[in-house]
């Protein structure tokens, strides 16, 4: 979902986020660790970057964290928490190695599946403290068929895409999906209004990467890691703010440890974001980090972001696009149609993200530009090091008994896969 929905100012309705919105705080610059499904929840989840969790690819194809006792669920569970699970999780091959306590049938993953379930747990009258995660499938692709409300004519894909009939039709069937979305968020929102739960429960409303079309998802541009985080709860966490100082998702884990008073384990890489929701500061990050190292295919990167700067650097001997890295779907075709294959990417980027919010003038060999440059790269080699990423000691094998795809084919669907 990235950032596209309503409250960040896009033509896509979703009422039920926008409530949310306007009654709690709107993070305007929050930032996944990576702009793929399970290693971007990982971190989340744990606290910490992808690869110190563990978590380099992707769970249904035999990536894991190195400790499922890291995970949120573990650390909330030791004061008191049950914690509850309701649709996608995405960060195990198997629901049970993460230790929730209780795991509610659902017909799908979708939304209008996974929210009355999750909605019947909260009208049943919980008296213990919960975390209740709720993973809905939308808005990842495939996406559904547009309804009338949807009209692609009037319809304007991501500024990344040409303004084409097909990529028309292609953000027509995204805002299907958001639409969906955002009922199940609704049904929720009202299941706690309705439990009488709403003034004492702390709702954090985020998604993991940027939208499933080429040059954003599985991209550490703005584009792929740039994603919404709404919270919504008692004392600070209402009023309809904003704010605009930059945060990441490894954040979320020691705010809720200092929220509840809890000691934040030593794990821990993020900065808690009270300082921010109490109005004493107006910063906590001079900078944040994003990675890539598998999805379907091999692909590592890794990148660095200030609030006016973006460094990301490619690694291995790749001159081409990985093209099983990006989702199939009609915007791809006319990506490809056009050439999009042959494109090489750049080794090393520098962005001035406040003349080039679009991160399209690659500055690295800008004379002007080259104490930044050296500064960046020095940030982004000493946080790998502190962090051990496996990346300092050079290509990263796959683990084990996972699968990946060949890197020169053209579709994650391909069936040229690789065990390892």
């Amino acid at each position: 979902t990235g950032r596209y929905v309503q409250p960040y100012g896009y033509a896509i309705p979703t009422p039920n986020i926008q409530r949310l919105a306007e009654q709690g705080l709107l993070f305007r610059q929050a930032f996944c660790a990576a702009p793929t499904c399970s290693p971007s929840r990982a971190a989340l989840l744990t606290g910490q970057s992808p690869h110190s969790a563990g978590m380099l690819g992707l769970a249904h194809r035999g990536f894991r964290l190195k400790d499922y006792d890291q995970h949120l669920v573990a650390t909330l569970g030791q004061h008191g928490y049950t914690s509850i699970l309701a649709g996608v999780q995405h960060v195990a091959p198997d629901v049970s190695l993460i230790g929730y306590d209780l795991i509610l049938d659902t017909e799908d993953r979708n939304a209008a599946s996974v929210a009355p379930a999750a909605a019947a747990y909260l009208r049943s009258g919980p008296t213990a403290p919960f975390l209740l995660d709720v993973g809905f499938f939308e808005t990842h692709r495939e996406f559904p068929e547009p309804s009338a409300i949807e009209d692609s004519r009037y319809t304007r894909p991501p500024a990344l895409l040409p303004d084409a009939p097909e990529t028309r039709a292609d953000m027509a069937a995204y805002q299907a999906s958001a639409r969906q979305l955002d009922a199940g968020i609704g049904e929720l929102l009202m299941a706690l209004d309705d439990a009488g739960l709403s003034d004492d429960t702390l709702v954090i409303c985020t998604t993991d990467h940027g939208l499933a079309f080429p040059g954003m998802k599985c991209n550490l541009t703005d584009h792929g890691i740039g994603v919404m985080l709404i919270m919504r709860g008692p004392g600070d966490f209402a009023g309809g703010r904003v704010i605009d100082a930059m945060v990441s998702q490894i954040d979320l884990f020691p705010t809720i440890c200092e929220l509840l008073e809890i000691e934040p384990p030593g794990w821990l890489q993020g900065r808690s974001l009270m300082p921010l929701v109490r109005e004493e500061t107006e910063e906590t990050n001079a900078q944040i980090f994003a990675e890539v190292t598998f999805h379907a295919a091999y692909e590592p990167q890794r990148a660095v972001r200030t609030s006016r700067w973006k460094y990301i650097r490619r690694f291995g001997d790749r001159t081409l696009p990985v093209l099983p890295n990006i989702d199939d779907g009609p915007s791809k075709d006319v990506w490809l149609r056009y050439g999009g294959a042959e494109r090489e990417p750049d080794t090393e980027q520098l962005y001035d993200l406040m003349v080039d919010p679009m991160e399209r003038d690659n500055l690295v060999a800008a004379r002007e530009h080259a104490s930044t440059l050296a500064g960046l790269r020095q940030r982004l080699d000493d946080w790998m090091q502190a962090t051990d990423d496996p990346l300092v000691h050079g290509p990263v094998a796959a683990p084990a008994g996972v699968v990946i795809n060949d890197p020169s084919r053209r579709s994650p669907r391909d069936q040229s896969r690789i065990t390892r």
